[in-house]
């Protein structure tokens, strides 16, 4: 299945007279992952309040699964829940509290056993009858995902959902995004991490003064930033400048004292030319590798000259 779930055109917000989303479009498919990346006071965040409903927009239209949301906003809730950037797990109550009660305020069929087996699907089943504020911030994070998935919803949006974690949890809550798009569902997600955006996402936007500069995929996003590099690491800087004037054909870039990089422009071909070319010359190589951009490079690479 590949139809449009959520569709954003022209969306425009202002604050007291200052503009933060000036002209925003994204086409989200079903079953997949889409990360909206941008720095702190991007508006992504705002953009998220938009399409969930709970703040109207000045200009523009969102519609999920053709539901206008500012007409409709009831009916459109019903399709997804949002988790936000601040939890909203409750600390006093247990972590089986927090989901049975959600089971019950969401009316869905044995709102016990569901709280029960989100517990385990969760990894949070030794801890159901720990205070949620004994949780590490993992923890809470994956309770709150697990409270998102209560009624099984289609669609689910996430605000930011590893800020403020360690690298272990945030790598943990990424697999556990990706298996609930494994189950089908369609996910909407902020983040200011590339690496983020780069593992999990099908598709990236990058927001950028109140407009998306750039998005695709993450390959395509990559291959925007340049083509694959080849890097070259010799043993002492003699060497390395006999490398530079045998290889002038290929435009290297001495990019330390001993280290060269050549743009592939086409990898296996320049590759073996290269490696063959410095055989021939004796030149000897300490090591080399293949580089591929990364969505760090993307991102300078489009906001290069903008203020």
């Amino acid at each position: 299945m590949n139809s449009t779930v959520i569709q954003i055109k022209n969306v425009k917000k202002s604050f007291k007279g200052n503009e933060v989303l000036t002209d925003v479009n994204i086409t989200v498919k079903a079953g997949s992952i889409y990360a909206l990346l941008g720095a702190n006071g991007t508006g992504k965040s705002t953009l998220l309040k938009i399409v969930t409903g709970l703040l109207t927009s000045d200009g523009g239209q969102v519609t999920i699964k053709d539901i206008d949301v500012a007409d409709n906003p009831v009916a459109a809730q019903k399709l997804f829940s949002f988790s936000s950037q601040n939890t909203t797990v409750d600390g006093v109550l247990t972590g089986y509290e927090n989901l049975h009660l959600i089971a019950k305020l969401r009316h869905v069929h044995n709102p016990r056993k569901v709280a029960e087996s989100l517990l385990v699907k969760f990894d949070l089943i030794d801890a159901k009858d720990r205070a949620v504020s004994t949780y590490s911030g993992g923890m809470r994070r994956r309770l709150d995902l697990a409270m998102s998935l209560v009624g099984n919803p289609e669609i689910i949006f996430l605000d930011e959902p590893t800020t403020g974690l360690d690298p272990n949890s945030r790598k943990d809550l990424w697999n556990t995004i990706k298996e609930m798009k494994s189950q089908g569902k369609t996910i909407f997600l902020t983040t200011q991490y590339l690496e983020e955006a780069d593992y999990l996402a099908d598709q990236i936007g990058f927001l950028r003064e109140g407009e998306i500069v750039a998005s695709g995929t993450p390959d395509e996003m990559k291959r925007n930033a340049g083509a694959d590099k080849l890097l070259l690491v010799f043993n002492n800087k003699q060497d390395t400048e006999r490398a530079l004037k045998l290889l002038e054909s290929y435009f290297p870039v001495k990019k330390e004292d001993c280290e060269i990089s050549i743009d592939l422009t086409e990898e296996i071909t320049t590759t073996l030319n290269v490696l063959n070319a410095l055989t021939i010359d004796k030149i000897e190589l300490q090591t080399f590798k293949m580089i591929s951009p990364t969505l760090e490079d993307v991102f300078m690479t489009i906001t290069k000259g903008r203020k």
